[in-house]
Formats: C-alpha cells, structure tokens, sequence
C-alpha cells in the first residue's frame, strides 16, 4: 500500500477539538494549507509536536479542510469503502420486532461510519443516497455499486441537492444509479402507508429518525384531541388517527406537505385534518382563543438553529412555541417537544422548557426522555453527530 506523503501541522497555539478526538480540522487550525491539487485526496495531520493523528479527506475549498478517516494509515480505495459500508451495515443489524421494518433505516451517518459527508437511507429496495464531501464525491458511483451489493436493492438515488455541498465547492444535482427517473409510490412504515417520492421529496424522502416518536406519541392519543404542530406528511397525526383519536389536526407551512398528509390520510382511511399554517401565527390567532383545550400536542419544527449564530434566537423561537403549546393544553396534557439542532444541547433545552412552563404557569413532568434511534448513532467525540433530542411531557 503507498501511504499518504503530505501532512497537514496543527499551528502551536491551536486548541483544535481533534486533539481529544473530534474528527474534523479547520483551515485556521493548521500552520499551512496544501495545494488545491489535493482537494478531495488523502492526507496526514500531525498535532504541532509532529505526532500522528491519522489521515482523512482535505479540501482547500470548506472551512473543515480535514475530515479523518482513520488514526491508522489507509488508502480512500474499493477496499476501505467496502469494509467501511460493510461494517455500518452490521452495526445495524439488530431484529426488529417486525422483520418488515428492518428494511426501513438508516444505513449510513456520515462520519459516525467512517463515511465523512455520506448519509444513506434505506426504503425498501431502494437506498437514497446524499454526498456532502469532495473526496466522497469522487467515490459516488462506487459507493452506490458496493451499497447494491451489499444490500441487493433494486435501486440507489444520489439525492445531492444540500446546500451544505456548496461549503465543498460541490453543485447540486439528483440522479438514479441506473439513469431511469424513479416513480413515486405508496411505502408501507410502521404500518402506516405513505405516498414518497424519493427523488424529489424532502431530504431523503421520509424522516426516518422519528419513526419510534411516532409509535411513543401515539399511546397517549387514544381518544383524545391530538395536534400534530410542523406535521410535514403527518406521520405523528396518522398515527394518532389510526389510534383512534377523537380529533386529528396536522399544521404546517408547506402546502405540499399538506397535501400529501391529506392524500395519506385518505389512503389509510384514517380520519385527520391537515391545514396549511405559520404555527406560529396560528397558536397567536386569537379566532383560536375560544376552540377546546388539546389533550395532546406535538412540535416538530425544523431546526431553529442551523447555526452557532443563529442560536440566542434560535431559544426565544423554542421557548415561544412551548409556552403557546401549554397554554393550549388541557389540564393533565401531553406535549410532545422535540429540536433537530446540534446546536441545542439537552441542557439548553430543558432550560427553555423550563423557562416556558414557568410563564405558563403551569407544572410540568417528563414522562419520556427522547433521541434519535440507534440507526442514527452518535460519535461520542463528535457532538455534532448527535442532533435530535426532545422529552414527553405532562402538562398539569
């Protein structure tokens, strides 16, 4: 094996969080860049003594100029995809209680699996794949190749649409592996039907991170008014619905969303409501202030903070839309709440929670502690690895 000959140096003064595990380097870490002939290649980094600290991908052009692979040395080949892809497959080969079900996960987190910038999400036969790194870029066919194999699905889409492709200097584009465009269609998930389309939708298609809070919420919503706040395609609301909730109403801002949750519904012969709404306006409405108390509420949101920056506001917006949802709620209710911030640490957001309950005036308990499930795994020296967090709640 050639071994990498350039090395990146770590600057003398830098407190980089690599140098207790983290797995990336920033441009104002080191002593020196590399040419950007290297970008997307493999490259050492040496803290500033000289010492070994592994090799990763570099690109000149993100500010995370180093991602590691590995502390030992190894080549970006066939080899180390495919033990890599091999092993994030194993790690996920639990049994689910439904044998169905276990073709519905993640595949693949990024560097959590030695696969810095690639997420890949299984339905059924077909893995949706997203690149969001130069070095991985260049390895896409493969990686989808080796993914077919390993699995035998019928079919990969390379959902490269991010935004955060342009930090590498990567355009944005979606294609199939076999070049054919790939048909929406109904999925069956927890029992619940859904129509997706894979190659256009949201994301990879369907939050799968949350398919066990869809099942946790569901058991308190049995004949009960249930509102599922940020409902994107419903699945909190449906699962309520086929319960047998009382009253089912699903908000959220996206008017396509909105429509496939009512064509959801319909299909599923389940009895929910779907409006298109600022949840924000919505819970400020006072033509609401009169409508019955809700046993159940769930928010959803998508990530107030999408960034460091963004965070101070980013807790007003969390703290806002918690003490809207408890006013709201009857006595004794439950508020599911959840955030898909890293940037929102468990403390923070407990502290909003309880800085709402607070101007509520209400007494609040948790009931269930929530996380993403363990097909999403978190890298312990790597808390941007772990995102979604959130509590059940009662609401007295």
């Amino acid at each position: 094996m050639s071994l990498p000959l350039l090395s990146l140096k770590l600057k003398p003064n830098a407190k980089s969080r690599a140098l207790s595990g983290h797995p990336w380097v920033f441009a104002n870490e080191v002593e020196s860049l590399l040419s950007t002939e290297h970008d997307g290649k493999v490259v050492e980094c040496r803290d500033r003594t000289g010492r070994f600290m592994g090799v990763g991908i570099y690109n000149s052009k993100s500010q995370i100029i180093w991602r590691r692979l590995s502390r030992d040395r190894v080549e970006l080949d066939e080899s180390y995809l495919r033990r890599a892809l091999d092993r994030a497959i194993e790690r996920r080969a639990y049994a689910p209680s439904n044998a169905k079900e276990a073709n519905f996960k993640r595949l693949v987190w990024s560097e959590s699996d030695e696969l810095p910038g690639v997420v890949a999400d299984r339905f059924g036969d077909t893995i949706v794949v997203q690149i969001q790194t130069l070095a991985m870029e260049l390895h896409g066919a493969l990686i989808g190749d080796i993914l077919t194999e390993l699995t035998g699905a019928a079919e990969v889409i390379f959902r490269n649409d991010s935004n955060l492709r342009r930090l590498e200097g990567l355009s944005a584009e979606v294609h199939t592996r076999s070049g054919k465009d790939w048909a929406p269609r109904w999925m069956k998930i927890d029992d619940v039907d859904y129509w997706l389309d894979l190659q256009n939708g949201q994301k990879t298609g369907f939050y799968l991170d949350q398919r066990e809070q869809h099942l946790a919420v569901a058991k308190y919503c049995k004949g009960k008014r249930m509102l599922d706040a940020f409902c994107n395609q419903g699945s909190f609301a449906l699962h309520a619905a086929k319960v047998g909730a009382a009253d089912v109403l699903g908000l959220d801002s996206a008017n396509d969303a909105i429509s496939q949750a009512v064509k959801n519904a319909e299909h599923n012969g389940v009895k929910a409501r779907f409006e298109s709404a600022n949840v924000f306006d919505w819970f400020n409405d006072k033509t609401h202030g009169n409508d019955p108390l809700w046993d159940v509420i769930v928010l959803d949101p998508p990530p107030f903070a999408k960034s460091k920056s963004a965070l101070e506001g980013a807790l007003r917006g969390y703290k806002e839309i918690n003490l809207r949802a408890m006013q709201r709620l009857a006595p004794g209710g439950i508020l599911a709440t959840y955030s898909c911030s890293h940037h929102m640490q468990d403390a923070e957001l407990r502290q909003v929670i309880g800085a709402a309950s607070s101007d509520a005036k209400r007494r609040v308990h948790i009931i269930e502690y929530c996380h993403q499930p363990s097909d999403h795994p978190v890298l312990v020296t790597m808390p941007e690895s772990e995102y979604l967090r959130g509590y059940i709640l009662r609401v007295e």
